[in-house]
């Protein structure tokens, strides 16, 4: 077929500025949504035509997958009314050939940059900043392994390592067959292809990068499965106390590991044991802007083989800082998005390692896996004397005056109504207006302020079904495990998070014994600066196949 034949039954069109735009009404949709999801991003999405965009990062993330340009290439003419452009036929080319242009190996005990392109290799290490982290010709000081890596994908120039990885300290580990509460278990077959592509049979080009899946797909028992591959001591970092304490029960419920083997880094302990679950945020203190971090040291503290980055998307600057000297340990990240709201992708790709696997959200709620979802965006009017406010206000005040409208607090108990059978979370931003609807309808709360004891009780109270409606603050955003919650109202957020929307919509997508549903209400005030955020948080569900039904409040109560 000719790259430029017009097919006018077809539902894309492929511009020469990168964007994709895809018809939302046409049959074809789904389709090419989903060809196209692994070597594009979703920028915007109004009811009837999506743009996506072609990015140098997801281009290289495809490459490092097994794509290649001519298959990219083929699925875009595949779909195109008016063919592919020949200037990003050759966009496409260029860009996914420089992945592996440049291949970091070991020859002996020297770190090596070696490039088939004498001439492209002699010209990148006459940049001053390149040529001060190699020992001799092209040979790179041990410590600089990550830093030369950072330095070439700034030049647009992502590097292959293949210089593999140090095997760390011996820790004999393996999966029950029954876990300690006596169910059968095994890795379901995802989790298995997860694993294998993580570690590819031992090679070089495994022992780095990141494995992508929802919320409720079991992203840690893919971390255990890495692990028990491994044989050798792991330090895993998450979100917060209470992720730590469930990848710890994970572990003993499990695996076969001795409850001494294992230890908790956080606040309330500082266990170094062969496995060791450590938050970010201990990792990340020190008293005072101009001091050390002074639990960084616990990258040190063993010979580990193995760090999974839980919530990789996560991943504060310390940690990238330390991660950069480390690249010689192999590193697994653990995400339901690649994306993060500092813009630093590139950084997760270069220091973490490049996307290894990948199960749409949808493609899970196909096979049942996860909980099929149902996404309604409610839209409700503001009272005159908040309009009022509102249009008195900063761009900041306004954001948050329309998050804080007191109608919301009427939509919530008409929701708590219709699914009086239901678990039903109930999410918000802002700790006032989180206290005054907890107070108004009489329901648990849980803060930051809330001490760690009294949430694991709410939340053991939830799973057991004694409350069947909670109020979380964002501390519930990341991996708190409520498999029974079927029902999330988010009354607001923060700003236009993309990462925010995917994870609280997680918080209900984990697999239910009788009914396999779950439905994500979003509050939003009408024609206000919320309602442009909420367009942009809602991208990466888009993106994932999540349709939003808007509901006007009138045709609610």
């Amino acid at each position: 077929m000719s790259l430029l034949s017009y097919r006018p039954d077809l539902p894309l069109i492929v511009q020469s500025d990168r964007t994709i735009l895809l018809e939302t009404q046409h049959p074809l949709f789904p389709e090419a949504r989903q060809a196209i999801s692994g070597f594009t991003e979703l920028i915007k999405n109004p009811e009837y035509i999506h743009t996506y965009r072609i990015t140098p990062l997801s281009l290289w993330n495809a490459a490092a997958s097994g794509l290649t340009s001519q298959e990219v290439t083929e699925v875009l003419g595949s779909y195109s009314k008016y063919g592919v452009p020949p200037t990003i036929v050759k966009e496409i080319d260029d860009t996914m050939r420089k992945y592996g242009l440049f291949r970091l190996e070991r020859i002996g005990d020297q770190l090596v940059l070696i490039s088939d392109d004498p001439l492209l290799l002699a010209e990148v290490t006459s940049y001053k900043s390149i040529a001060a982290l190699f020992e001799s010709d092209f040979v790179i000081k041990n410590y600089a392994r990550g830093l030369i890596k950072q330095e070439l994908i700034k030049l647009g120039f992502p590097v292959q390592d293949l210089a593999g990885y140090t095997e760390g300290e011996s820790c004999a580990v393996s999966l029950r067959e029954t876990t300690s509460h006596g169910r059968a278990f095994s890795l379901r077959s995802y989790q298995q292809e997860a694993v294998d592509a993580f570690y590819s049979g031992g090679a070089v080009t495994g022992g780095s990068g990141v494995l992508v899946l929802p919320c409720g797909a079991g992203k840690t028992v893919i971390g255990l499965g890495a692990i028990c591959q491994l044989q050798t001591a792991t330090l895993i970092l998450t979100t917060n106390t209470t992720s730590v304490r469930q990848w710890i029960a994970e572990l003993l419920d499990k695996t076969g590991l001795d409850p001494n083997m294992v230890g908790e880094y956080t606040g309330d302990n500082k266990q170094v044991k062969p496995i060791t679950v450590a938050t970010y945020q201990i990792l990340t203190y020190r008293p005072t802007a101009e001091d050390d971090f002074p639990h960084l040291k616990l990258f040190s503290e063993r010979d580990w083989g193995l760090i999974i980055y839980d919530e990789v998307h996560l991943l504060p600057a310390p940690i990238f800082r330390v991660t950069s000297g480390i690249q010689a340990t192999r590193r697994l990240g653990l995400t339901a998005t690649l994306v993060r709201e500092d813009g630093r992708e590139e950084d997760v790709f270069t220091l973490i390692g490049p996307k290894k696997y990948e199960v749409p959200w949808k493609v899970m709620e196909e096979q049942g896996w996860i909980a099929e979802a149902h996404c309604r965006e409610i839209r409700l009017p503001f009272e005159p004397k908040w309009r009022e406010a509102y249009a008195h206000a900063s761009a900041r005040q306004k954001f948050r005056i329309a998050a804080e409208n007191p109608k919301k607090l009427e939509v919530v108990r008409e929701l708590l109504e219709r699914h009086a059978h239901d678990r039903v979370l109930i999410i918000g931003q802002y700790i006032d207006q989180l206290e005054q609807m907890a107070t108004a309808l009489q329901l648990p709360l849980i803060t930051g302020k809330v001490p760690d004891k009294e949430r694991e009780l709410l939340y053991t109270q939830f799973k057991k079904g004694e409350i069947t409606r909670l109020i979380v603050s964002k501390v519930a955003n990341f991996a708190v495990d409520l498999p029974d919650a079927n029902v999330a109202i988010q009354i607001s957020g923060t700003y236009g998070s993309r990462q925010e929307e995917a994870q609280r919509l997680g918080r209900i997508l984990r697999p239910k014994t009788d009914n396999n549903t779950a439905h994500f209400y979003t509050l939003v005030t009408r024609d206000t600066r919320e309602q442009e955020f909420s367009l942009h948080r809602q991208l990466f569900l888009v993106e994932q196949g999540y349709p939003y039904d808007i509901i006007e409040i009138e045709t609610l109560v």
